[in-house]
């Protein structure tokens, strides 16, 4: 039998609703047609005034669970060992050791710890990447800024008697050994480059000790700890964890800043970054311990903290600092090592020191050198007026502008082979002389 066509459809609903039943046609469809739907409100009745009655409501909120329903045990893949679809998985009470092992103790609640203080502490550590870069490690320090090198750094820089005989020839392959030579690899990746050329510039370094033989009383320190508490606008501040290389001395570091120049600083007004809170980037923590801590017990003949190297050898991009990033955890990290070894000598009652606590900081990522020299005056932190600190910073330094691992080669030609090229040994000439630095 043929299906109906449309006009069959139509004249089939019209005579439908014509004759008061059957068929409708509604939207293209044919529906059987029936008593129209109440448009206006519903009717009253006790369930729409009142309400339904308080027995049929208590039954319908107060449900009994599932199992007290049916009254069923629920039915596990405990007793098969292994899973099973359509089981439930079965909870078995916690396994008691019978001894604490702390690698597998969930340890106490944070409102259960002893160390738990209803202040917050914000730490800084050597993975925060501050937004406002040196800015807000002024801020965070009271420190004046100076651009360059002191004079007394400079004075070394530019004495000849202060030099290596061929120094720039040894520097000249000690980049090449990092960069070239010390791997099988076509191209070294920068975690082999960067501390390789660290070790080479601190060993030409050291030949210097044949003629300041009291170069040889340092020492290098790696993975030490420190720990250094301020105050500042009544926010507390901490300093803690692992940073750089320190390398330490048995003198140390006479002041680089006259008298008349930390009194001068007292006119110095420090630079703010509003609406940007000084705290961000930096971790607030609740549980801490007010500590002011070098990192060396007592009794430690190279006590001194002389200098501290930061080497950026991080392969991976995002996980590398910037320069600006670099400058500021490098200048954090002097300043909580002159504030813990200025605690040390002086109590950690807020004063004016009568001998300024002077630490240097070198950082690098196997090409860009990062100079500074950090100076505590004072360590009344908690106000911006008064004296404040100095730091000294001689930024993005080049020791070379490119190294080449594979030559250029254009049909077939060595447009440029492998090495290094650009070299600047004056940066070097820097390198010495923060080494050499309260020595000669």
């Amino acid at each position: 039998m043929a299906a109906a066509g449309p006009m069959a459809l139509r004249r089939a609903a019209a005579k439908g609703s014509g004759s008061g039943g059957g068929l409708a046609l509604a939207r293209g469809v044919l529906t059987r047609a029936g008593p129209p739907r109440p448009r206006g409100p519903l009717p009253r009745t006790p369930w729409t005034t009142r309400g339904p009655p308080p027995d049929v409501l208590a039954q319908a909120v107060e449900r009994l669970p599932v199992r007290e329903q049916v009254e069923l045990d629920t039915i596990t893949y405990a007793g098969r060992q292994h899973f099973m679809p359509g089981l439930a998985r079965p909870r078995f009470p916690p396994w008691d050791r019978g001894w604490h092992d702390p690698w597998h103790s969930p340890g106490p609640r944070y409102e259960d710890m002893p160390l738990r203080k209803d202040r917050s502490c914000f730490v800084c550590h050597q993975n925060v990447r501050m937004l406002e870069g040196v800015r807000q490690a002024q801020w965070l320090t009271k420190t004046k800024l100076v651009e360059g090198l002191p004079p007394s750094v400079q004075s070394i820089i530019d004495n000849p008697a202060h030099r290596l005989e061929d120094h720039e020839e040894r520097v000249r392959h000690a980049v090449w050994h990092a960069r070239l030579w010390n791997t099988t690899e076509t191209a070294p990746k920068r975690e082999h480059y960067c501390p390789a050329l660290f070790e080479d510039l601190i060993h030409i370094c050291r030949l210097m000790s044949a003629k300041y033989p009291s170069l040889a009383k340092r020492m290098l320190a790696r993975n030490y700890r420190i720990a250094a508490t301020w105050e500042r606008e009544s926010i507390l501040f901490q300093v803690r964890g692992q940073n750089g290389i320190l390398m330490n001395s048995m003198a140390p570091i006479p002041p680089v800043a006259s008298k008349e120049e930390v009194l001068a600083t007292e006119e110095h007004v420090l630079e703010t970054f509003h609406p940007i809170s000084p705290t961000i980037d930096l971790q607030e923590v609740i549980v801490y311990k007010e500590l002011n801590d070098t990192g060396f017990k007592e009794g430690y003949p190279y006590s001194h903290a002389h200098t501290l190297f930061f080497l950026e050898s991080a392969n991976l991009r995002p996980r590398r600092f910037r320069p600006e990033q670099l400058r500021a955890k490098m200048l954090m990290f002097a300043f909580g090592n002159a504030l813990a070894k200025a605690r040390l000598l002086y109590g950690n009652d807020p004063k004016v020191l009568e001998q300024p606590v002077v630490v240097q900081s070198i950082g690098t990522d196997g090409q860009f050198f990062q100079f500074m020299v950090f100076q505590l005056n004072t360590t009344d932190l908690v106000s911006s007026g008064g004296i404040k600190n100095m730091v000294w910073i001689d930024s993005d330094q080049k020791l070379y502008e490119n190294a080449l691992c594979i030559p250029e080669v254009k049909k077939r030609v060595v447009l440029k082979p492998a090495g290094i090229y650009g070299f600047q040994p004056d940066t070097f000439k820097k390198f010495l002389a923060l080494y050499l630095h309260g020595t000669v």
